[in-house]
C-alpha cells in the first residue's frame, strides 16, 4: 500500500498548549479546506473537554489507525493514548509531558509499521519536557533517536523551515550564540547541504536544488577581516559540496540573501545559527510557515509557532500553520515510494 493512501498521525503536543486547539480547528475546515484525513493522538477525555471549553461541538470517535479514513468525514478520529490528561488550558502539570512524549512514540511506531502516511507535530514546551527529564533537545532530536532505535541506522536529523516565500535551515539549532563558532566544522556544513539536496529532489521533486550558503560573520567575514570562520570553514564545504555535484554557493552575506529577487535564486538557504535562519522566515511567513525534518525515514511536520499558553483554551489560536503543515506532509508523503504496511 503506498503511504499517501494512509491517514497522517498528529500528535497533541502539550495537552495545556494551543495543540488540541488547533487540531480541532483544524478538523472543523476539513471539508471547506478539502483537507487529507488524519488521527488525533491523544486523551479523548482531555479533547472534549477543551472542545466544551472552546464551544464547539465536535463529535470524536476513538479508532486504530486503519480506521482513522473512514471517520474522518464524521468525526475527529482519535487514537487513544490510554494516557490521563488533566492539564487545563495554559496549566501544564505532570500529566503533561509523559503524554506529550507517548503521543510521539506513538505516531513514530505508527508510520514506521505502515499504519500512517506522515508525522504532524503539535508544538511542545521544552521547559515542561525537560522538568520530567526528558534527555534530548527538542521533538527533532528524539524524533530521529526513535528512527534510528527502529532501524537500527544513525540519522542526522535536519530542521527546514519552509514557506511558498522561503526555505531555510539552520546548519547549528539551539545553541547558545557564544558556542556557535566553535561547533561550527565543514563535515556538519557539508552533511547537511547534502541532506537538505537529497530531501529537495526526493521529497520535494526538484530536479536539480539550488542551496545558497550563508557566512558566520557580516558581510561573510570580509575576506578574514570580520572573522577567520567563513575563508576557513564554510567555503570549504561549499568547495566539497560543488565537488559533489550539488549546486551550492557561498559564504554569502547574510543581510542580502532575504529579499525578494536574492531569494528567487535558490531553493534553500543554509544558514549558521538559529536567528540567522529564523527571523526572516518568520518576517514573511509568520502564520504558515512549516518545520520540516529532513533525514528521517519518514515525513514530519510541524507548525512553525509554540504552545501559546495564554491563549490555550480561548479560541484565538490560528490554525493555518498547522493546516499548512498538514498539507506539506500529505504532498511530500505521496512522493514516498510504495511500500507494504505492517
Amino acid at each position: 500500500m503506498r503511504r499517501s493512501t494512509l491517514p497522517l498521525a498528529l500528535t497533541l503536543g502539550e495537552p495545556a498548549g494551543i495543540g488540541p486547539d488547533i487540531a480541532i480547528a483544524a478538523w472543523r475546515s476539513r471539508a471547506a479546506l478539502a483537507l487529507p484525513p488524519f488521527y488525533l493522538i491523544a486523551d479523548p477525555d482531555h479533547l472534549a473537554r477543551r472542545a466544551e471549553r472552546l464551544g464547539v461541538t465536535v463529535p470524536l470517535r476513538s479508532v486504530t489507525p486503519e480506521a482513522a479514513a473512514a471517520a474522518f468525514a464524521t468525526a475527529l478520529p482519535v487514537v487513544d493514548l490510554e494516557l490521563t490528561i488533566d492539564a487545563a488550558p495554559g496549566r501544564p502539570d505532570d500529566s503533561s509531558a509523559p503524554a506529550a512524549i507517548a503521543a510521539i512514540r506513538r505516531a513514530v511506531a505508527d508510520v514506521m509499521a505502515g499504519e500512517a502516511s506522515a508525522i504532524v507535530t503539535n508544538p511542545v514546551a521544552k521547559n515542561v519536557l525537560y522538568k520530567s527529564g526528558f534527555a534530548e533537545p527538542g521533538h527533532t532530536e528524539f524524533l530521529a533517536r526513535l528512527a534510528a532505535e527502529a532501524t537500527g541506522t544513525p540519522l542526522h536529523p535536519v530542521m527546514m523551515l519552509w514557506s511558498p516565500e522561503l526555505a531555510v535551515v539552520p546548519v547549528t539549532i539551539h545553541l547558545p550564540l557564544a558556542q556557535v563558532p566553535g561547533t561550527l566544522d565543514r563535515d556538519l556544513i557539508v552533511t547537511t547541504g547534502r541532506i537538505v539536496d537529497r530531501d529537495l529532489r526526493e521529497r520535494f521533486g526538484i530536479a536539480r536544488p539550488r542551496l545558497a550558503v550563508a557566512g558566520l560573520n557580516p558581510h561573510a567575514g570580509e575576506d578574514g577581516a570580520l572573522g577567520p570562520e567563513d575563508l576557513a570553514v564554510v567555503k570549504p564545504a561549499v568547495d566539497r559540496l560543488r565537488a559533489d555535484g550539488i549546486d551550492a554557493r557561498g559564504p554569502l552575506p547574510a543581510d542580502t540573501m532575504f529579499h525578494a529577487a536574492a531569494r528567487a535564486s535558490y531553493d534553500a538557504a543554509l544558514a549558521m545559527y538559529h536567528d540567522q535562519a529564523l527571523i526572516p522566515i518568520k518576517t514573511l511567513a509568520f502564520d504558515h510557515a512549516v518545520n520540516v525534518t529532513l533525514g528521517l525515514p519518514f515525513v514530519r511536520t510541524s507548525p512553525d509557532h509554540g504552545t501559546a499558553f495564554d491563549i490555550a483554551g480561548t479560541g484565538r489560536a490560528d490554525p493555518s500553520s498547522l493546516i499548512a503543515a498538514i498539507r506539506l506532509a500529505a504532498r511530500l508523503a505521496a512522493r514516498a515510494p510504495a511500500d507494504a504496511a505492517a
